[in-house]
């Protein structure tokens, strides 16, 4: 998609400590200056008295090292944009000689911005930004207690050692699931007790799905569904047609927890996605692609829930709209 950008673009590559920084001329596409500042309010600061006020910001998503330069600017009345991180990554390769520096990362993102119509960069509440922090720790103290478990199963001669560090994880992950489920009272996560009345979808899933959906403008379920990656590829060129399965270009964690919420939902007591699940065995699917069509399916459900502020029923899960008729 071709860009109207008529302005100067300010292409960041955002780093832990670090911003690099090439400010691109819309007519010649040739950088007008490179800069590097730290990733610090000072830095932005500077950034700021540097680049014309009519510039366009872009950068890619790069968790709270990129929040803080998104919201700074954005309050400084700055057009920040988004670069998808893998639409972002691909172009530019195309772009780019055998070499790969910051200050090149910096260059190709201002001529992304060119090139391409960016959304605007999502910023996260201070509500969402605290529930999104406090499922990457579950998350970590998760993945050591498994971690920790399997060598207590793998070395039977040190479990006992080992189970005061095990004990000490769950005892953990039980505080930290207390301060999340406080969070999900807040007016801007009630959606997420809706959401858990779905058949497989749990407390973290939920959690995680309404924090995202909250976060981010999502027009239709399909914006959603790519969002987790769980979107189809088609490709079709001569003699070749054929579905080729996911893109997986969303966030891969989100599409890992529907996946896992799509087997729950198959154990789960009057589960109206056992139905789909069998139906798309008998078209000849294997099991994983069976259940990566449900967890698609539910995370078009969770969008409809979260956006429209729907109560969860059943019955109508696979209802198909009405059509209106003019006479």
């Amino acid at each position: 998609m071709s860009s109207s950008v008529s302005s100067s673009v300010l292409g960041i590559d955002v780093s832990k400590d670090t911003l690099a920084c090439t400010l691109l001329d819309p007519a010649t596409r040739q950088p007008t200056w490179h800069k590097e500042v730290k990733n610090t309010p000072a830095g932005v600061s500077r950034l700021l008295q540097d680049a014309p006020p009519e510039a366009l910001w872009v950068l890619e998503p790069t968790g709270r090292y990129s929040q803080g330069v998104a919201r700074q600017a954005r309050d400084a009345g700055r057009d920040v944009r988004l670069a998808p991180p893998k639409k972002a990554q691909m172009f530019l390769k195309s772009v780019q000689s055998r070499a790969k520096t910051d200050r090149l990362d910096a260059t190709g993102l201002a001529l992304y911005g060119l090139a391409c119509v960016l959304a605007p960069y999502p910023l996260k509440s201070p509500m969402q930004d605290q529930v999104d922090q406090l499922l990457l720790a579950r998350r970590g103290l998760s993945q050591s207690l498994c971690e920790l478990q399997a060598r207590q199963r793998e070395l039977p001669l040190a479990s006992e050692a080992l189970a005061p560090a095990v004990l000490a994880l769950q005892k953990q992950l039980k505080v930290v699931d207390k301060v999340i489920a406080t969070c999900t009272r807040a007016p801007e996560m009630k959606a997420v007790k809706e959401l858990q009345k779905v058949p497989g979808i749990g407390p973290v899933v939920a959690t995680t799905l309404v924090s995202r959906l909250t976060a981010r403008a999502f027009g239709h379920s399909d914006q959603f569904v790519a969002y987790c990656g769980l979107d189809v590829r088609v490709r079709q060129s001569g003699k070749t047609s054929g579905q080729l399965g996911l893109s997986k270009q969303g966030e891969a964690e989100l599409r890992r927890l529907l996946y896992l919420a799509a087997q729950a939902s198959l154990r789960a007591k009057d589960s109206p996605f056992k139905a789909q699940y069998e139906r798309e065995r008998e078209k000849g699917l294997s099991s994983t692609a069976a259940l990566c069509s449900v967890a698609r399916k539910m995370a078009r459900l969770c969008w409809s829930l979260v956006t429209h502020g729907s109560s969860y029923q059943p019955e109508r899960v696979y209802q198909q709209p009405k059509t209106s008729t003019r006479t």
